[in-house]
């Protein structure tokens, strides 16, 4: 069929352990995991990887198992299980019952069934086996060998004239795929954490170029509250500054609450603009949420001439289906999608390009005002908003120079469960970079404000030449006893030199090759030839099917020597594929980076 036409526990000493007795232990109390033995407090229903799927039929709870007891062979094995576990954590989760982990339908498997295929393939693969997982569903294992990744991903790719919502959403009715979003489907999803110190990092860029290093006394207007907008108002807080987010859904605004992302929830527009406004004449960081639908609420903030500093949108744009049109209640949602998608877009891409006006006139009234990379300029220039584009991506405006030095989002997971896990390393990452304040200031404000989500992690944003440092001393830490088991150590797909994105990542680069996808391609091959454990390469993350192709990879920190080489290679390889993307795109800094640091260019000088 041709597509339609949519336009737009032991310690790690020798380097493996055996399977323990007490592997089940997936949903003990803190204290009982961490010694490796079993609560008996009655608990939630929890499905340990060591659970058998015809005992597993259907949604259920889903933790990872914390401790040192392992279900697989070996850690290189435990630590997919854990991690694809981990996103359906309820705590991480957006709708775990549905697979969905985050952007309104990103899911870590394809259904339960497969679901349970993939974890039963993790527990016996072997360390020279690779698993393949097309669109959220195992298809295969195959003999490689131990530098081979013990998972190769794909997900939600498709041949270009089919690339379209409608098309896509057919397939997926057949059950022939999957949206895996970025790292819902390549199952490194880290809950609001995961897009928080990018967050963070834009606003203090803000700051820094339009309200002297400060957001002490602005106000921002932002809208959505899920698993990724739902880190806005924090970074705001975070830079001194006072914040409105706007989200369709009560439920959403009261779980930041709960996460300590926002500090209330208004009652009304009222409230919420008296709450705001004495806040910023105070000088005093705040953030407010408020139920309404952003389209709605914009126009009227507009209107009523409130002065806003700084207006932006983490909305699901992206897909129409996710955003909610106005005049249709949150209750009504899912039905009328279904009914009726087409019209449904038609419906939400008309109250985008309300939300969308709504910001140009902010814009023409002096605010900052940026794209935060979900296609909402795209949808709601189709919806009928001649000027969305006026607003700039944040990309270009502020991240790009990060990238030309390949630095990009660095996390690491304790799959131990042990808070004590992420604080030691946390000491370990300053003291490797003494010279970074700007890192230093983070990881004490994350330390002190960020609520761990599922199972205890960190970002930051670290370059080329610095990852595999922080990296090797992480298995170091493991190798000596440090730490009481591996550390997971991955990245968002958005990153310098995985992602072809044209509306984001690579919007407006020097030489026009925005839409150029073998960058992304590359990088993945690049990190299955370096020795990563799971290497995933997607489409349609973040900016919705059509408009991106996007590459992650995980390595394990075990502790073994074999580990050390992995970790060297890959996390030297995959950010410095970031900075011969930039050299290549003609970034003189990136340029500059490459013969500063060593990296071979063949063509840097006569490209």
């Amino acid at each position: 069929m041709h597509p339609g036409s949519d336009p737009t526990e032991t310690r790690p000493d020798e380097g493996r352990l055996s399977v323990s007795d007490d592997a089940d232990c997936s949903s003990a109390s803190t204290s009982s995991a961490r010694s490796g033995s079993c609560s008996d407090e009655p608990v939630n229903p929890v499905i340990h990887p060591a659970t058998t799927a015809e005992a597993a039929s259907g949604p259920r709870v889903v933790r990872a198992a914390r401790g040192t007891a392992l279900s697989a062979k070996s850690w290189q094995t435990e630590a997919p299980l854990r991690m694809l576990m981990n996103n359906l954590d309820p705590e991480v989760a957006e709708r775990p019952e549905d697979l969905v982990v985050y952007g309104g339908s990103g899911r870590a498997a394809r259904n339960w069934e497969s679901f349970d295929a993939i974890a039963a393939a993790l527990r016996v693969l072997e360390s020279n086996e690779t698993l393949l997982v097309q669109s959220g569903k195992p298809v295969g294992v195959f003999t490689t060998h131990e530098w081979a990744p013990r998972v190769l991903i794909a997900n939600s790719n498709l041949v270009g004239d089919w690339a379209s919502w409608p098309e896509f959403r057919r397939l997926e009715a057949l059950g022939l795929t999957m949206y895996g979003q970025m790292t819902a489907g390549s199952w490194i999803y880290i809950g609001t954490q995961g897009i928080l110190q990018g967050t963070y990092e834009t606003f203090a860029a803000i700051a820094v170029k339009r309200f002297g290093g400060s957001l002490a006394g602005t106000l921002t207007l932002t809208g959505g509250a899920g698993g990724m907008g739902g880190a806005q108002p924090l970074a705001v807080t975070m830079n001194e500054g006072v914040v409105l987010i706007v989200d369709v859904d009560e439920s959403r605004l009261r779980r930041r609450v709960e996460h300590r992302y926002l500090d209330m929830v208004a009652v009304d527009l009222d409230e919420a603009i008296s709450l705001v406004t004495t806040a910023q004449s105070e000088r005093k960081p705040l953030s407010v949420g408020l139920v309404g639908n952003a389209a709605t609420v914009f126009a009227e903030i507009l209107e009523r001439n409130l002065q806003v500093d700084i207006v932006t949108d983490q909305t699901s744009a992206h897909d129409p289906l996710a955003y909610l049109p106005e005049g249709v209640s949150v209750d009504d949602w899912r039905q009328l999608a279904e009914q009726d998608p087409t019209k449904f877009t038609a419906l939400a891409r008309e109250s985008m390009a309300k939300q969308v006006a709504a910001m140009v006139g902010f814009l023409d009234r002096g605010a900052e005002v940026f794209d935060y990379g979900n296609s909402l300029r795209a949808e709601a220039a189709v919806g009928g908003c001649k000027r969305a584009f006026d607003i700039p991506g944040f990309v270009p405006a502020y991240i790009r120079p990060l990238f030309e030095e390949g630095k990009g989002p660095f996390r690491w997971v304790a799959l131990s469960g042990d808070p004590a896990d992420i604080r030691a390393t946390d000491r370990a990452v300053v003291e490797l970079f003494p010279e970074n304040t700007a890192l230093r200031r983070w990881i004490e404000q994350a330390g002190s404000s960020v609520q761990f989500e599922g199972l205890p992690a960190r970002i930051c944003w670290l370059g080329y030449k610095e990852r595999h440092v922080a990296g090797l001393k992480f298995n170091e830490m493991v190798a000596q006893g440090l730490l009481r088991a591996p550390i997971v150590i991955g990245r968002d797909h958005l990153d310098s030199g995985s992602v072809a994105s044209p509306y984001r990542e690579t919007e407006g680069m020097a030489d026009g090759s925005d839409a150029i996808a073998d960058w992304p391609v590359l990088n993945a091959l690049l990190n299955t030839a370096s020795g990563a454990t799971w290497v995933s390469l997607h489409h349609g993350g973040g900016v919705g099917i059509g408009r991106s192709i996007h590459a992650g990879q995980v390595v394990v920190a075990d502790g073994t020597t074999l580990a050390a080489q992995k970790i060297e290679r890959v996390l030297t390889n995959d950010p410095g594929s970031g900075v011969m993307r930039h050299v290549d795109a003609g970034y003189e800094r990136a340029a500059a980076v490459a013969r500063e640091r060593g990296l071979q260019i063949p063509m840097l000088d006569g490209r």
